[in-house]
């Protein structure tokens, strides 16, 4: 199936189930290894249990202890932003591509035991759900009775009623279009590899915009009334107050520009819990570009970049550039990483300059090890 065919017939449209999608993918992690980032510092992670059909909900970071007490119960442990610290994971989300990076929420990477899951619910987001190792179970529906459990800590569907059921083995995927019901189930113990593609509220774009705006809105002066004359009644806000607010207010613009800056800085601004390390050393410029020649440079893993026109957004910041910078850094931004033979004009390595010491971008490593379906 071409990408062509997949986003006229199926994207937001429709779900599709494709079998092999990745032909010998067993999964990029064992299940210690992603219990042990569940237990990390800054880990964005939750535990489900279910226990007599009673469903309990567990933020992290856990302790290392916690999943040893589990026992029999059926239980999963969701890890959010696993393409942040594990680098198979960024080049597993470069198969990808064919969706704006705009669009691009993480990589969640589950775990579950058998018979374990979240319950059946729906999403607000596109999802491509690939299988690891062991199987997975997915029941889905188109059904628009999206009534809630009342009381339970997860939002599951009250009446679930399945239209397909189908079992993934590992390299399979189904691809699920936002508000569409499905549950998973683990046949076996399983691991999940969920790539989400955020679909922000309408609302909240309008909420944000205007949290952009009021950084950037200077009007001069104060509200004043030299001719003010008496009222009849006090409490009521007289129409030369708001005639004159009002035109004040009005004052308050924005165009095109403003609002492809405030998407650039708001789709690329980084999550609460993600920082950044700058170098503990770092190069001189020289040695720099000394080392960009013969290395090539690589988008650090929590590093989003985003572009348009002639600006460039990373991590939540605009930087304006000519053209042949422009050109140079969108290669960046559209392959997550640069050569050692691209042609940088010295504008380019100013901004790139910047962006090692803000630990934005990082040296590429001599050697990668290929995934394991390559």
């Amino acid at each position: 199936m071409t990408v062509t065919k997949f986003l006229r017939d199926y994207w937001q449209k429709q779900p599709l189930l494709i079998r092999q999608a990745f032909p010998q993918f067993n999964g990029l992690l064992k299940p210690q290894q992603l219990i042990a980032m569940a237990c990390a510092e800054d880990a964005q992670a939750r535990l489900v249990t279910q226990r007599r059909g009673q469903w309990q909900l567990q933020h992290g970071p856990f302790e290392p202890a916690q999943f040893n007490k589990l026992g029999k119960c059926e239980w999963t442990v969701l890890v959010q932003g696993v393409n942040h610290v594990l680098p198979a994971a960024a080049e597993l989300l470069k198969h990808f591509s064919f969706i704006p990076h705009a669009r691009l929420d993480d990589l969640m990477v589950s775990y579950a035991s058998k018979g374990g899951g979240v319950g059946p619910h729906f999403d607000s987001y596109d999802v491509f759900l690939l299988q690891g190792s062991g199987h997975r179970r997915w029941q889905i529906s188109a059904q628009r009775d999206r009534t809630l459990v009342e009381g339970a800590p997860l939002k599951i569907l009250q009446h679930f009623e399945p239209e397909h059921d189908w079992v993934l083995a590992p390299g399979d995927m189904l691809y699920l279009p936002p508000h569409y019901a499905h549950n998973g189930i683990a046949e076996d113990d399983c691991m999940t590899y969920s790539i989400g593609f955020r679909t922000p509220a309408y609302q909240e774009l309008a909420e944000q915009f205007l949290v952009y705006l009021q950084d950037r809105v200077c009007l001069d002066g104060m509200y004043a009334d030299p001719g003010l004359r008496a009222q009849k009644h006090p409490s009521e806000i007289g129409s030369d107050m708001l005639q004159q607010v009002e035109k004040i207010i009005q004052q308050v613009q924005w165009g095109k520009r403003d609002i492809a800056d405030f998407i650039g800085c708001y789709l690329s601004e980084p999550k609460p819990h993600i920082f950044f390390e700058p170098p503990a050393k770092p190069f001189s410029r020289a040695r720099f570009e000394q080392a960009l020649q013969t290395r090539g440079v690589a988008l650090a893993l929590k590093s989003q970049m985003l572009c348009h026109n002639s600006t460039v957004y990373i991590n939540g910041v605009a930087h304006t550039v000519g053209k042949n910078a422009y050109r140079a850094l969108r290669i960046l931004a559209d392959t997550r990483q640069l050569d050692p033979t691209a042609e940088l004009p010295p504008e380019a390595l100013d901004v790139l300059y910047q962006w090692y010491a803000d630990g934005y971008i990082t040296f590429v490593a001599s050697t990668r090890k290929p995934l394991p379906h390559e």
